[in-house]
């Protein structure tokens, strides 16, 4: 059974994700106006995070915040909501199907709870740190997959700005040279969700904020994977490269993006 704060994660989750459907619904139409979905996008990010919120602090009004849209949020206890109300925005832009809500709990220095719900799929992943990893009821685990070159691994990829942009094209290559096929679904919390269920090997991505990886970062480690920070052990570190798989692809992918990455000694 659910604890009581997987409750009032999911719950909130499920509220929001009402108005999300109802929102994308609205977004083809907009695509081909003159004016664009942007700003209705942008409007439709801040009344889910606001949902999010304010169920949240009903239900727990001592824990602080981090919020995409509207920082950081102090508290009366050492608790922490991080919550991402739509992680996959420029997918949602574009009418693409492949978005979610994320939310994760930091307790004490630690990621203990997260949930991600995909509203299209209808799709729940829960974990809570020494309760296991479950999508729709339904307990998940890391594949077992070994051998590399079966491997599906998903990535970030260069756009605009990105300053990961300059170790990139090196990760990119030497990775795909010894992979079954790399892919990029353009919602980080989703990939680890992914990768938690099995249906993902790998992933690795530069510059992720705390709020596209909290809940995936309970997920992967409940699930039996592994997941780090390729410059160190801290996933949520800022300006670095998260690093998640299962218990034999994560030290593979990482040597292998360690080899190509300036600045870091090859892994052992």
């Amino acid at each position: 059974m659910p604890s009581a704060i997987i409750n009032v994660m999911v719950g909130a989750a499920q509220k929001a994700a009402r108005q999300l459907a109802r929102d994308f619904g609205e977004v083809e139409q907009l695509q081909v106006s003159r004016k664009g979905p942007g700003d209705f996008v942008s409007a439709a990010d801040r009344r889910a995070e606001q949902t999010i919120k304010a169920e949240l602090a009903r239900a727990r009004p001592g824990f602080a915040f981090l919020l995409e849209e509207e920082g950081a949020q102090a508290g009366t206890e050492d608790s922490t909501w991080i919550v991402d109300p739509l992680d996959g925005t420029t997918n949602f832009l574009h009418g693409l199907p492949h978005f979610a809500i994320s939310i994760g709990l930091r307790q004490g220095g630690e990621i203990t709870a997260g949930i991600v719900f995909d509203p299209v799929k209808d799709e729940l992943f829960v974990a809570e740190r020494g309760r296991g990893a479950w999508l729709n009821d339904r307990r998940i685990r890391c594949s077992a997959r070994m051998d590399m070159a079966q491997a599906v691994i998903a990535c970030g990829l260069p756009v605009l700005d990105w300053a990961g942009r300059a170790t990139f094209d090196a990760q990119y290559k030497a990775v795909a040279d010894q992979v079954a096929g790399l892919r990029r679904f353009g919602a980080a919390s989703l990939d680890l969700a992914y990768v938690a269920c099995g249906r993902l090997d790998g992933f690795w991505e530069y510059g992720l904020k705390p709020w596209d990886t909290a809940a995936g970062i309970v997920l992967v480690r409940e699930a039996g994977g592994t997941i780090r920070a390729l410059e160190g052990d801290d996933p949520l570190a800022p300006e670095s490269t998260l690093v998640a798989g299962n218990l034999a692809m994560h030290p593979k992918l990482t040597r292998i993006l360690r080899e190509v990455t300036p600045g870091l000694p090859a892994a052992s």
